[in-house]
């Protein structure tokens, strides 16, 4: 039996790609990529390019779409500094800056589920709070997705019969949620927040799954951490890691060869795009 191929594209975005000009919306709509990672918008062409050539050899397509509130724990309208200033993007804060009074949320009634919030992130030892640019706003054009990636893969569905798999994340204001599989910090009062079950087991299937997407130093690296948690040493020979379809955010470099680094030494295939699309062509001519 042919292996089943599951392609895995993590985030992506209009506002995570460099898009250039004539992707870019004018008139009332005019707007820009918010949190543009430097090589994205090649990567997208060329995770488009490998769905025109898997057709029928691609059994399955996850989308995961970064979604978040205008107010949310990691977006600058959330804090002022001690001196009521705004606080700008790529700041980080800790625990102890919050107790300091260096930076506060601007709501006070918020102060406690804050600090409960910090301690909890710290002590996982993943990520310390990053205040990021307003990005993938819910029913913003920045949340859409890249244009050629979304006609490749309605082309794949209407030629399948198949419907791409949407995995939306980051709606809950009070936790970080880079992941596709769950939030940082799990709100036990919202599910969206609880390991996606679902969608692991839905991944599990497969035999293999290539994987996509923005960016390799954040929302690529914490997805497929939480998924090599979830399926264990045995399984790691699945993942396959399509290293010229992703990029990282810029001044993150380090993190994301670390990542790849870590998931080859650990079992994992690290590919391009042109073997990707070799290893469909062959599947598909039955080999």
């Amino acid at each position: 039996m042919p292996p089943n191929v599951h392609l895995l594209i993590i985030d992506p975005q209009n506002d995570f790609c460099d898009l250039p000009d004539a992707y870019l919306p004018g008139g009332v709509d005019a707007a820009r990529p918010s949190l543009a990672v430097s090589g994205a918008h090649a990567d997208m062409l060329r995770v488009a390019e490998i769905i025109g050539a898997g057709g029928d050899a691609i059994n399955n397509i996850s989308v995961t779409l970064d979604s978040h509130h205008r107010l949310d724990i990691a977006h600058p309208g959330f804090w002022s500094s001690a001196a009521n200033a705004a606080v700008a993007p790529f700041t980080q804060i800790s625990a102890a800056d919050v107790r300091a009074g260096k930076y506060l949320p601007q709501n006070p009634q918020a102060l406690s589920r804050v600090l409960n919030y910090l301690d909890q992130l710290e002590a996982a030892g993943r990520y310390q709070l990053m205040v990021w640019p307003v990005h993938c706003e819910i029913g913003s054009w920045g949340q859409n997705v890249h244009a050629a990636v979304r006609h490749a893969y309605n082309r794949w569905e209407e030629s399948t019969l198949r419907s791409v798999n949407m995995i939306c994340k980051g709606a809950n204001p009070w936790t970080e949620h880079y992941s596709a599989v769950q939030a940082e910090v799990p709100d036990p009062d919202d599910a969206a927040t609880m390991p996606n079950r679902d969608f692991l087991d839905n991944l599990a299937q497969a035999d293999c799954i290539y994987i996509a997407g923005e960016a390799s130093s954040h929302c690529v690296r914490a997805t497929v951490e939480h998924i090599v948690a979830d399926f264990g040493a045995a399984n790691m020979a699945k993942l396959v890691l399509i290293t010229d379809c992703m990029s990282p955010v810029n001044g993150f470099e380090r993190q994301a060869r670390d990542f790849i680094a870590a998931m080859t030494a650990n079992g994992a295939r690290s590919v391009s795009a042109a073997q990707v699309m070799a290893e469909l062509r062959h599947k598909a001519a039955g080999g």
